[in-house]
């Protein structure tokens, strides 16, 4: 007890920092929280103290009972008590028997005595041969006794059990017991626990009401607690003074508030507050579906409890969170007093109901003219027709003054309708309902058809066979959204014998318009659909560039549901090298469809340096980062926040002339092999990171492919399915291409047809590409000395192999072009020194050497002797430029084949005069070999 002041010290620290950061109002919520801990606190000491008091006394009388009965009865059956019972001296044996029993059990005392009582053993030798305190008769008779007694020990508490000779009869009894103050002693060793139990709540309550204090403060915005009653009061006054119920549902579906005239028209109880609303049985069905749903409903019509509610429901959180619903409730039910009939009217609103739930489902205008149409037939009318103009069904505005409207749904009570068919171009004459509707904006009423001269003049044939039908009235309704007329909805009455009046007209208005809403919304799908899907289309490659290393066909299909990012392209390279890349850039939409192009001009940027795939990936990725920080930034400060990261792209460069193929991948699925024997596999690569990821290196993998081998790169939207795993899309993939006779064409026929599904979630690219090799008699090359006098040695050797390929044409050009370039490379270079020759497409000269010093093209000074050699070369030649090697560099130069000669012209009188000829084949598209 000397530590409890140094305990309590610390504890007033505390409260003073309390006390400091709660403020001076003791009414503040934080210092109010504080004291009712203290409080609670206290009060949990001082109960448990309490309890622990009567605890101890309930209990001591039971533990010591308990144990004395045990040790007492272990000791009565314990072997060798009966002899030593009948020896001469039962004191001797049994006395020290008893005290280490005793010492070994817990107990105060054990006693064995004989049937009169007269004591063998006692802690008290002095106690030995007298009379046991306490009550043997019940034990004598065989059972167990327990008591309470003030023995020689003080208040004890006392087992006595007899001791059973074979044949049953009672030998003995052996008493054993406790001090009842040894038992209580053990639960006072329990009182520093919960003190200091009740000193370290005390603490954390304090640290608590400081943070709380603080906390409340910054949310409330500094309102003291009197502000902040006068506003809630305010807000209480308005909420329940408003006769529109308002109910505030949280997200674990419970009701957290209901003001009166929500109480009224739900019908809730009194303690309807705080509990789940399935729990709520006076609810009506329809209004809890609602409100469990937390979806978002705008003026929709529930019935409850003989009422027609209009409810409003929106999402506490305004950035769609998971939170909470906020519903608005008014009463409709008037609205059955203003039709005069009140089942007419809640059918009419049921109507409305199964139209706010059922027109709109999809963003496909036909789909929801159709749905219209199976609304208002037959509850509303006989017959309906919807005809729409030209532009709505492609996203755009109705444009002119024309009257040429398509009919996009048409249906009935009858499939065997007198009404124009579907598909079919109507133009309306100026004197129809149509087309006075469409002008105007305003629903028209034909009560009698057959009398109705306007609408008869549309097609007197066509018009007289409606009316023979039995159709009779017509209500016509423009289907207007945001201002525009987008065509009219026709409701025909036959069956009904009345005709269409000004409740009718108010209803078909309601349902056109929730329709015109739909229609409108999927026309701008359309729009933005067609938008996306052009935007993706002009950023991906329209044609594939010529070239000769590759025999490439390609696909892309853009999902169902939205374009995407996914792209490839074909990019021709130095030295009759092909580049081949596909890529997958994470979302949908403009914006991922943007970002693709963004990609897309990237790689051709930097695979106009002619850099290595890992290289490039590497600066892609970098670009990547940019562009994620500037959405960063523009998102910070309140744009939209869509980055790049999480883009993949895979890179592949062939050469035609050494079979080599390089790939490097950022996150992309690896490409299919397809042999010459129709096996398929999918090499192994080092897979780098997503582009964006960044701060890890991209590696390159390299393989020398045989002539005729097919490279098959695709998007993860071809392979990954909802209803497969990748591993069994990839096993699908191989067994499509596992047909070595196929051409690349027919590879992506076959490969769409086995893995789309009907309708794709995700945007596909696939692009097949069968190589090729530049043959030997195609290319020459040699070693150049690092001797000046070697140049005209080159020279000779390139007159000779141009002769030989048949372009002694571009000789001239050629040899000054090669004389710059080798003489710059043994002046500035280093060995060794190579020339290379390739005829393809176009006549490349290659010079390579040991350094990696890149020559730059410059204007050169009247007085300077030299700096010409590179604006001679650029001048003579098409193309020019450097590509860097692990051993140095390579200028290359580039000059385009002369032309083949024309054909002359056929006589006049020869048969192919009078029919055109098959054209010659361009020289850019002649097969390499």
């Amino acid at each position: 007890m000397a530590e409890e002041p140094d305990r309590v010290r610390p504890r007033s620290k505390r409260w003073l920092v309390a006390r400091s950061a709660l403020g001076k109002s003791p009414r503040s919520v934080a210092g109010q929280v504080f004291v009712l801990q203290v409080a609670v606190v206290v009060l949990l000491v001082l109960g448990a103290i309490l309890a622990l008091v009567l605890e101890q006394r309930r209990g001591s009388d039971t533990e010591a009972k308990n144990r004395s009965v045990a040790v007492a009865e272990t000791f009565a059956h314990s072997p060798g008590l009966l002899d030593a019972l009948k020896s001469p001296n039962p004191s001797a044996i049994l006395q020290p028997i008893t005290e280490a029993t005793r010492q070994q059990a817990g107990v105060d005392f054990i006693v064995v005595m004989d049937t009169h009582g007269i004591r063998y053993t006692h802690p008290l030798p002095d106690r030995i041969g007298k009379q046991f305190v306490g009550t043997i008769g019940p034990s004598l008779a065989g059972r167990i006794y327990t008591e309470s007694v003030h023995g020689p020990l003080g208040h004890e508490v006392q087992a006595v059990v007899p001791v059973k000779a074979p044949d049953g009869s009672v030998a003995g009894l052996v008493s054993a017991g406790l001090k009842v103050k040894n038992v209580a002693s053990a639960g006072n060793r329990q009182l520093p626990l919960i003190l200091g139990t009740g000193a370290a709540a005390l603490a954390v309550a304090t640290t608590g009401t400081a943070l709380v204090a603080r906390r409340l403060k910054r949310q409330t915005r500094g309102l003291g607690p009197t502000e902040m009653t006068r506003m809630y009061e305010h807000h209480d006054a308005v909420l329940h003074a408003v006769r529109e119920g308002v109910v505030i549902v949280g997200q674990d579906k419970q009701l957290i508030l209901a003001n009166d005239e929500a109480r009224d028209l739900l019908g809730l109880p009194a303690d309807a507050e705080g509990r789940h609303l399935a729990d709520l049985e006076d609810l009506d069905a329809d209004a809890a579906e609602l409100l469990l749903s937390g979806r978002v409903a705008t003026d929709e019509v529930l019935r409850a409890g003989g009422r027609l509610l209009v409810v409003n429901q929106r999402p506490t959180d305004r950035h769609g969170g998971a939170m909470g619903t906020v519903a608005t409730i008014r009463d409709s039910t008037e609205l059955r007093a203003l039709a005069g009939r009140a089942e007419v009217a809640g059918n009419r609103l049921a109507l409305l109901y199964e139209a706010g739930t059922g027109i709109g489902t999809s963003l496909d205008v036909v789909r929801t003219a159709e749905e219209l149409v199976e609304i208002a037939v037959p509850g509303f009318a006989d017959f309906v027709t919807v005809d729409l103009a030209d532009p709505v069904l492609h996203g755009d505005e109705p444009t002119g003054t024309g009257l040429n409207l398509r009919r996009v749904a048409v249906g009935g009570i009858h499939p065997d309708h007198p009404f124009y068919p579907r598909g079919r171009l109507i133009d309306f004459v100026p004197s129809t309902p149509q087309a006075r509707g469409f002008g105007s904006g305003r629903s028209q009423v034909v009560p009698d058809l057959s009398v109705a001269d306007g609408w008869l003049a549309q097609d007197p044939e066509w018009t007289r066979r409606i009316v023979d039908y039995g159709v009779h009235s017509l209500l016509t309704i423009p289907v207007t959204a945001r201002g525009n007329i987008l065509g009219v909805a026709n409701f025909w009455r036959s069956q009904k014998p009345g005709p269409f009046d000004d409740g009718d007209r108010s209803l078909g208005e309601e349902l056109v318009a929730r329709a015109a809403v739909s229609i409108d919304n999927a026309r701008r799908y359309t729009r933005e659909h067609a938008m996306a899907v052009t935007l993706q289309r002009s950023l991906l490659p329209r044609a594939l560039p010529p070239q000769s290393a590759l025999d490439v066909a390609h696909r892309y299909l853009p999902a169902q549901s939205g374009v995407s990012g996914d792209w490839f392209d074909v990019i021709p390279l130095p030295g009759s090298r092909v580049a081949l890349v596909v890529g997958d850039v994470v979302g949908h939409g403009l914006h991922a469809a943007a970002t693709m192009g963004r990609l897309r001009t990237a790689v051709h940027n930097f695979s106009a340096l002619d850099l290595p795939p890992d290289e490039l990936l590497g600066h892609l990725d970098e670009l990547v980062n940019r562009i994620d920080q500037e959405e960063s930034d523009s998102g910070s400060d309140g744009g939209s926040d869509t980055g790049v990261t999480g883009a993949t792209c895979l890179y592949a460069i062939y050469d035609p002339v050494s079979r080599l193929c390089t790939v490097a991948t950022a996150g992309h699925p690896a490409p299919a092999l397809v042999g010459l024997d129709g096996s398929v596999r999918f090499p192994e690569l080092p897979v780098g990171p997503p582009l964006g990821a960044g701060g890890m290196p991209y590696e390159t993998a390299e393989c020398r492919l045989p002539e005729g081998t097919q490279i098959v790169l695709y998007t993860d939207g071809l392979v990954e399915e909802r209803t497969r795993d990748f591993d069994v899309g990839l096993e699908l993939l191989r067994q499509a291409l596992s047909h070595p006779d196929r051409q690349p064409e027919e590879h992506c026929r076959a490969v769409l047809d086995a893995l789309l599904p009907e309708r794709p979630q995700d945007d596909v690219a696939l692009l097949v590409a069968r190589t090729r090799v530049l043959g030997a008699d195609r290319v020459a090359e040699r070693d150049v000395p690092s001797d000046p006098a070697a140049v005209s040695d080159v020279r000779a050797w390139l007159n000779a192999t141009l002769a030989a390929w048949d372009l002694d044409d571009l000789a001239f050009a050629t040899e000054l072009a090669l004389s710059e370039l080798v003489t710059n490379a043994i002046r500035y270079g280093s060995q060794p020194i190579r020339v290379r020759l390739l005829r393809d497409r176009s006549l490349i000269c290659e010079v390579s050497d040991g350094s990696s010093t890149s020559p730059h093209l410059k204007y050169a000074a009247t007085t300077d002797e030299g700096g010409r050699g590179l604006f001679l070369v650029a001048q003579l030649t098409e193309h020019w430029g450097t590509r860097y090697t692990p051993n140095g560099k390579i200028i290359w130069a580039e000059q385009p084949l002369p032309a083949p000669p024309e054909p002359p012209p056929a006589p006049p009188n020869h048969p192919t005069a009078t029919r055109p000829l098959t054209p010659p084949r361009p020289a850019d598209h002649a097969p390499a070999w």
